[in-house]
């Protein structure tokens, strides 16, 4: 499957996120599994803590389907920013549902 996003091109998780807000469903679904492969985690949940919307669903999801390896940054971003607690004790429950399905 061709996809309008390579590794080899080096893309920053910023212009991914960029893209993320004007894409149709193919392009999403191309973007987050781009970022799934390639984004680190811990930027993606400093990504998680600015972004609204369609992005922060999409980051939401990627950070997910990494599953346990998002935990602990998690747990750390939470520690330090108490409006984002919520958000990553949501993530934390999905991602051992996951792990436990």
């Amino acid at each position: 499957m061709a996809t309008a996003f390579k590794e080899e091109e080096k893309l920053s998780v910023k212009s991914l996120l960029t893209t993320l807000e004007t894409a149709d469903a193919k392009t999403k679904n191309e973007i987050e599994n781009t970022l799934v492969k390639i984004a680190p985690v811990e930027e993606l949940v400093s990504e998680l803590q600015m972004v609204k919307g369609t992005v922060r669903g999409v980051v939401a999801m990627s950070l997910i389907r990494i599953g346990e390896t998002s935990i602990e940054h998690l747990k750390r971003a939470a520690s330090s920013n108490k409006d984002f607690e919520w958000i990553a004790k949501y993530l934390i429950r999905e991602i051992n549902g996951s792990v436990n399905a």
